[in-house]
């Protein structure tokens, strides 16, 4: 009796846990409802004020901004930390989804409207909802969930094919060649999932990428189709 009163006590609490669930994916649509179009920008939370590569993700964020685009991101430190400046500075909506954790992650100060989630899974539903775009700078294995999830969805056309822009070659090209020798040459994948990513340089490549892609689409009635 007492092992089928825990498995009832577990069924209840499952069953409360999906109510939290949709109120955290209600709560996050409607806070989110008015924010495109928007590039939703990963990368490591680890990254250093004092990087290189900081102050590159805060100019393409801020370009991106000044281009109208609202900035997304975890809400946490490192690239997210930098993007969220970089649009607040060019005064565009800077987004920040951050997480609870066992270590807490703290809101960064450069987002200007933030939410905090319980489930991850939710916080990454709203990650890509509202993006036509997404940014992927150097990261761990976070960054490389965030990319893999971003092209299954489109590989699956669960979302449209919207720009996948992989910032730095140098930092990629191990990545991309073990996709093309290996899960490429295996079938594992086409190469038709291969096209849907860009590799970029330069803050103003990345701009001009998204902003190319995003007013050829929006003259198009918003078709999504990879070039």
């Amino acid at each position: 009796m007492q092992y089928e009163y825990e498995i009832n006590e577990l069924e209840k609490e499952d069953s409360w846990r999906m109510f939290r669930i949709i109120g955290e994916l209600v709560g996050g649509f409607d806070a989110l409802s008015d924010i495109k179009p928007a590039v939703s920008i990963y990368g490591s939370a680890r990254l250093k004020a004092e990087d290189r590569l900081y102050s590159i993700t805060e100019e393409i964020a801020r370009k991106l901004g000044k281009l109208g685009f609202s900035i997304i991101t975890g809400g946490g430190p490192g690239v997210m930390e930098a993007a969220n400046k970089g649009a607040a500075d060019a005064g565009a909506k800077s987004i920040g989804l951050n997480i609870e954790l066992p270590e807490e992650q703290a809101i960064n100060k450069y987002a200007t409207r933030s939410i905090t989630f319980n489930h991850f899974f939710v916080r990454k539903v709203m990650l890509v909802k509202y993006a036509s775009a997404f940014v992927i700078m150097p990261g761990g294995l976070g960054t490389l969930d965030e990319l893999t999830e971003v092209l299954t969805l489109m590989q699956t056309y669960k979302i449209k094919p919207f720009p996948v822009v992989l910032f730095d070659d140098e930092y990629w090209k191990g990545l991309l060649k073990w996709l093309h020798n290996k899960s490429l040459a295996k079938g594992y994948i086409s190469e038709k999932d291969l096209s849907l990513l860009r590799v970029c340089h330069s803050s103003d490549e990345v701009a001009e990428a998204i902003h190319r892609w995003h007013h050829k689409h929006e003259l198009a009635g918003k078709q999504a189709i990879t070039t």
